[in-house]
This record gives structure tokens, sequence and C-alpha cells, in this order.
């Protein structure tokens, strides 16, 4: 099947030129005359743009809930970037898709008119992964040439002037670009969609709702809260997506080859093997993405209670007692300890364990998301490789958007919109609903549950450091000690290595947990934003422009 990621081989006919601020085209460029022609240049154009869409990533290691080694971001011992790839390579994407809007501008041609939807939806796209990093930044409108100095080195627009771009930019595309149900299944499936456009618009409008009303601007706030619910509302109405529901596995297959092409997957990075592989499920167990205790005690239990509230809790003495009695994508998400699995040397199997096979033990816990029972699918090789692709949007986030907006715009939430989001994704796993009775019947807070669907739902996926920065919560949460399992205070956990050594009696903390980070912090006058990169800093000034620093860096 032709799909995107083998079209990206004949993309790199386009050659981008880029200077270390906003990417200036080379002279010896090819002729932009004599291209632009037909549809199928445009195709080109768009084709080159996928490479754009983010790769996977574990960036929930940012946050409270993933832990390996140490970083500064996570713990708060920041400095100053002085360079930055994702501004850099931002900017040399925007004027990629400035170009591909400027040539098909007064296009007429349907086909056209849909490419030129792709570069303008990517435009948006590289826009948001900075807005969400350093707030408003200089819009770029056009492709620039090395004489446009005074639009070269533009100010940054103002938080809302970015993100009202990128909604128009994301609105704009919506018009031009198919239905999920439109697309050719053999030859179209991952390209870019009217309900991805809309996905997206809701992913941002709630960002920024969220993170105006946390800052007590209720204006600005329920003007993006309206729009992430009219977003979310016209993908959840299309008709084009479901959940992956299948079987009691459908969560962690959702994320393997069984998922592949679904109804629920949105937007997909797409991979194959031998064609464009990248190395996900190998970084997962090698690189040790671990969760945290934190992600751990988020689980509810069979009955939908909180741990802290069950009658079924079984503690956690044993290797897998904390397991027993929990949501199902507990452990679709975290391997029980001792687990037979297969590994890519281990084609038959291998117990599991936080030390082994070849694993860092900072948490004790071990993820198990995106690891194939096909041993090859968890290799880095190129001549295996995993083959199964990076879900950037499903169809269970815009469920959660529409929930969680509709709540914080209202104050409140109806058991019927319940019943059309939390609960469809509850139902995957055969977990009870929740209802306004219930929170109330158990003394829990409707705002915290829908928190906690959110970040166990989308566990691992990284979206956990942006939901806590928006939320204004970072500043409780990341500089509490990042724990781990068990392992003092009658845990078997005592005798098992690496922990029964006496080198870890100074790392448990009273109850006995292993306290795998601790004196970490976070600046709250600071730390919500990233810094502007210095070098782009002393560029503007060179050229007797400013670029204004974000506060207090």
């Amino acid at each position: 099947m032709r799909h995107i990621e083998i079209i990206f081989i004949v993309a790199v006919l386009f050659i981008w030129g880029c200077d270390n601020s906003l990417n200036f085209i080379p002279e010896d460029d090819i002729s932009q005359e004599s291209y632009w022609k037909t549809a199928s240049d445009f195709e080109l154009a768009a084709n080159n743009c996928y490479k754009m869409l983010p790769k996977f990533n574990m960036d929930d290691l940012y946050s409270d809930i993933a832990f390996s080694d140490p970083n500064t971001t996570s713990n708060g011992d920041l400095t100053l970037d002085v360079q930055s790839d994702l501004w850099d390579d931002s900017y040399s994407n925007i004027r990629n898709c400035n170009i591909i809007l400027e040539r098909g501008e007064d296009a007429t041609d349907e086909d056209i008119k849909r490419y030129v939807a792709e570069g303008r939806f990517f435009r948006a796209l590289n826009y948001w992964l900075m807005f969400k990093s350093y707030g408003g930044v200089p819009l770029i409108k056009e492709s620039l040439d090395t004489d446009e100095n005074e639009n070269l080195y533009a100010s940054r627009a103002s938080r809302s002037e970015t993100v009202d771009f990128i909604i128009n930019d994301l609105e704009e595309a919506a018009g031009n670009l198919p239905e999920q149900n439109e697309l050719s299944a053999d030859t179209e499936f991952g390209r870019i969609t009217k309900g991805a456009a809309y996905s997206l618009m809701a992913r941002v409008a709630l960002f920024e709702g969220t993170w105006q009303k946390f800052r007590e601007n209720m204006t600005e706030a329920n003007e993006y809260l309206d729009i992430a619910i009219s977003a979310a509302n016209t993908v959840i109405t299309s008709g084009q997506y479901s959940l992956f529901a299948v079987d009691n596995l459908s969560y962690f297959n959702l994320f393997l080859e069984d998922g592949e092409y679904g109804t629920e997957n949105i937007l997909d990075r797409l991979y194959k093997r031998q064609i464009s592989v990248n190395s996900f499920p190998f970084d997962v167990i090698y690189e040790s993405y671990n969760p945290t205790k934190k992600l751990a005690d988020m689980y509810l239990d069979i009955n939908g209670l909180p741990i802290e509230k069950s009658t079924v809790f079984e503690g956690y003495d044993t290797y897998s007692s904390e397991f027993n009695n929990r949501d199902p994508r507990m452990t679709q998400t975290f391997f029980i300890p001792g687990t037979v699995y297969p590994r890519t040397q281990y084609p038959d199997g291998v117990e599991n364990w936080p030390d082994t096979p070849n694993r860092n033990p900072s948490t004790g816990y071990i993820c198990k998301k995106w690891t194939s029972s096909d041993y090859t699918g968890n290799s880095s090789g190129t001549d295996v490789g995993f083959n199964f692709s990076y879900r950037f949007i499903r169809y269970a986030e815009i469920l959660l958007i529409y929930a969680e907006a509709k709540y914080e715009r209202n104050g409140s939430i109806s058991d019927g919109d319940l019943d059309l989001t939390i609960n469809k994704i509850r139902d995957r796993v055969q977990m009870p609903g929740l209802t306004n009775a219930f929170v109330e019947a158990n003394g829990l807070d409707m705002r915290e549950e829908i928190r906690r669907e959110r970040t166990v739902e989308l566990a691992l996926e990284g979206f956990r450091y942006d939901d806590l920065r928006r939320w204004k919560t970072a500043e409780d949460e990341l500089p509490e000690n990042i724990r781990g399992i068990k392992i003092r205070n009658g845990s078997a956990w005592g005798s098992k290595s690496p922990y029964s050594g006496s080198s870890y009696d100074d790392l448990a903390d009273e109850e006995g947990f292993l306290i795998s980070e601790d004196n970490r912090k976070f600046t709250a006058d600071r730390d919500y934003l990233k810094n502007i990169p210095t070098e782009q800093i002393d560029l503007y000034y060179q050229h007797g422009y400013t670029l204004e620093q974000n506060p207090n860096w």
C-alpha cells in the first residue's frame, strides 16, 4: 500500500534553504517559477511536510509520572538555552509551509486547495509546538528573502495573537480538507483530514482556555473553552471516529499493529519496516521509560474508587499486590513484575523485572505500553524494526477534551456529557461509569476525577508536563519527590535484587517507598515558559531589533 511513509522517500525533491534565524532560501534553489504548475507539484510539497509530524517522545519524563534519570526540566535545574532545535526547526518548517501557501494562494483547482490546506495545517502545528513552550512568538506569515529585514526580525506577538493565528489557520485549513471516510484507504491513509484540523484546534483551545482560567483571565478563558467544546463536538458528531474496542485488551493493542488504520486514529505518524523506521518500543524498554508511584496510585480500583477510599486495594507488600483489583489499564500500561514476555533477544519470552533484562531500576515500575508480543517489533534495527505507528492524535483525547472543557466552562458537567465522553472510554476497559451522584456519595471532586481520567488514559503519551503547566499546578506537583515501589517496611522487594542491599536503605522514605529523586524545585515566576534562545535575542540585537525574553530568565 502506498501510504504517506512511502511517499516521504520521493518528497526529497525539494531543497529548502536555511539560515540560523528564519531560514533564507539559497540562490541555487530550484526555480520556483518552473514548479508549482500542477496538483502533483503541490502534492509533493505537501508530502514533504509530513516529516514535521512529531515522533514518539518520552516527554512525560519531564513531569511527575515517569522517570529514568534526572533531567533539568523535571527537577527545576534549568539554565538558559543558547540554541533551540524547536525554535530553529519550527521556523524552517514554517517557511516551507509559507511557500506552499503563497504559490497556491489563488488556486481554484480543488486538489491544489487541499494540499495548500495541508500546508496551512502544518504551519499551525509548528506555531503550536512553539507556543506551548514559549508563549507568544514572532508570526512570520510569508517566505522571506535576505533583504526583507523588517519582517524578518518581527517582534513577538502576544499570547492571544499567536493562539488566534493558530486557530484561524486550522479553521481555514479544515474548509478544504477531506473527511476521514473520503480518504482512499489504499493510498491516502495518514493524510491530514478535517477531523485532524478540528482535533488540533480543540487541543490548542483547551490548553489556552485552562491556562487563562487558572491565571484568572476569565474573559479569554471562556472564549477558548467555547472553541475547544465546539471543535471537539465537531469531531464527535462527524461520525468519522470511534474508540478501538474489540476485546478486553483493546487499550493495550490500540498502540500496536492491531490498532493500525483504525477509527480511533485521527492522525498517526506512519512507519513501515524497511521503509521508515523508528525505535520507540526499543527506547521504552532499553532507555527505561519508567512509570512512577504517582502514576500507579492514580489508577482506580475495580469499583471506580481511588485506592485511598478502596476496600479492595491490596497494598504494596508483594511484587504484584498493588496491581490487583485495579482499572485494567494499569496492567496494560505497567508490567506486573516477573511477567514472561518476548524481547528482542528472547523470542520465547523472558521474565521482566525492574533491573532485568537491561533496564534502569530507578522506580521499580516497568512500562508495558507499546511493547509488542512480536519480539521483532521491539527491535531498533532497520531490517526488522517495529512496524506500527505513533498515535499523534486519537479519538479518546477528543472525548477527554470535550469533558474537561465543558466542566471548566460551566463549573459542572452533566451525566449525559459524561456518558458521551469519559464513560465511553471506561466502557472499553469495563470500568464503572462516572456520575455526579457517585462523586457526591463518595466525597470525590469532579475536576480531580476528570483530570485523573485524562492522565490514566493518556499515560506516558507526553501530555502530563503541559497539563501541569496549563492547570498551574506544576509549582505544587513537580517539587515533590519522585517515588517508586515499596522496598522496605515489610515489602517483598526488600529481599529482591537490587533493592535488597543496604545501599538502598537511605533511598527509602519513612513509609518504605523508594525515593528516585528528591530536592526537586519549580520556580513559579519563571518555569511555566521556556526561555527564548539567547542566540536569537543576540541576532536581533546585532541587526538593530529587539526580541523580548520571557520573564525572569
